[in-house]
């Protein structure tokens, strides 16, 4: 069997399907939870997770400190949001291949499925292949305030063939607010990388990425050119109303903001003659 982290704040609303989910390929569920206030903790334990609290700084500190300092009864762990869960094809597929695996495989992704207002986003966008399970031991978080991703220390990895979901069922203002918080932390990861404030254990992969063209591209305009190329080159423009709303928020409108915070944050710096540091402490903060 497989053991299931899942980090928690305030999930009322999904961490039973969540839990109820996993527990067809997991019999440890265990949940690091951030001192939810609605009643997160008491219904998970309630389903037979562990409960474990700890303050959050973000999601790859969060996880790695999990991943360090807990024990996992079991061989394999898969990592999942509280607002995700499995298809029936891959809670099948996962039961008949994990046991099968031969020993240099240590990772294994997995395709995600996202579903924005009841639809399933699938110009565009789809599939995001993520590594999401891992050899115990074998694995670790890059150290990103945005964008994190599980990379595996030695061996191979596959990926399976059937999807997992990812389908939030609260509302748009939700929706809107919780991405003006992720546009810090991405502002702030940029920024990291750009000036190298902090020490770093990004991957090969991870260092690739964030010299990828897009970031090479002028502020302001690379949320536009993004936008264009899902939503019309990739045939997001398919998707009906409710695609449209989902390419012009998270493909244009996030990252416009996350371009906007990151020339704000500079423009502070040069005029106040701060360092980006002392920035982010004042406006933030975010001491890194």
């Amino acid at each position: 069997m497989i053991t299931a982290i899942i980090l928690t704040f305030n999930e009322k609303l999904h961490i039973e399907r969540c839990i109820s989910n996993v527990q067809q390929v997991a019999d440890e569920i265990i949940i690091v939870d951030s001192f939810s206030t609605d009643g997160t903790q008491e219904l998970a334990r309630a389903l037979g997770a562990k409960v474990i609290e700890r303050k959050f700084i973000h999601q790859a500190d969060q996880l790695q400190w999990a991943i360090d300092n807990l024990e996992f009864k079991n061989e394999w762990i898969i990592r999942l949001d509280a607002d995700e869960f499995l298809t029936p094809e891959l809670v099948n597929e996962l039961k008949n291949r994990i046991p099968l695996l031969p020993p240099d495989i240590m990772g294994v992704h997995m395709k995600r499925r996202v579903y924005f207002m009841n639809q399933w986003i699938r110009r565009g966008y789809y599939p995001m292949i993520l590594l999401r399970i891992w050899r115990k031991g074998h694995a670790y978080v890059e150290q990103k305030w945005m964008d994190e991703h599980i990379r595996i220390k030695d061996g191979q990895t596959l990926t399976m063939k059937f999807d997992f979901v990812d389908q939030n069922l609260n509302g748009l203002s939700w929706w809107t607010s919780k991405h003006n918080s992720y546009s810090t932390r991405e502002a702030i990861e940029i920024l990291n990388r750009k000036y190298q404030l902090t020490a770093s254990s990004i991957s090969k992969e991870g260092l690739k990425r964030d010299k990828s063209f897009y970031l090479k591209l002028p502020l302001f305009l690379r949320p536009l050119l993004y936008f264009f190329f899902r939503y019309i080159f990739r045939f997001g423009i398919l998707e009906g109303k409710a695609g449209l709303i989902w390419h012009v928020l998270q493909g244009f409108w996030y990252r416009f903001l996350v371009d906007a915070k990151i020339y704000q944050i500079e423009r502070i710096a040069r005029i106040e003659n701060k360092s980006i540091p002392q920035v982010l402490d004042g406006e933030f903060g975010v001491r890194l």
